[in-house]
């Protein structure tokens, strides 16, 4: 749940990170408004990719559930490997 609160912040420093960062670079060579809004477009899809990550690994854990993670582990150390 934790995570889940912190991806909100993490995509909004995203998006305005690339935009500061595009603000400054724009400002210390005079080139307008260039750098802006490439940052700024870098910086907002680097948010939805960090959101779309989150959402992948939270679906991929939701199928398999703690019953099913403790099955398996338990799986492989009832029956050791036989050595020829």
């Amino acid at each position: 749940m934790a995570y889940a609160s912190s991806l909100g912040i993490a995509m909004v420093i995203a998006i305005f990170g690339g935009l500061y960062i595009g603000v400054f670079i724009d400002r210390k060579f005079g080139t307008g408004n260039i750098f802006t809004s490439l940052f700024l477009i870098i910086g907002i899809i680097a948010g939805f990719r960090n959101f779309y990550i989150f959402i992948k690994k939270y679906m991929s854990g939701k199928d398999k559930g703690p019953d099913k993670e403790a099955e398996g582990e338990s799986h492989s150390e009832d029956h050791p490997s036989k050595k020829n």
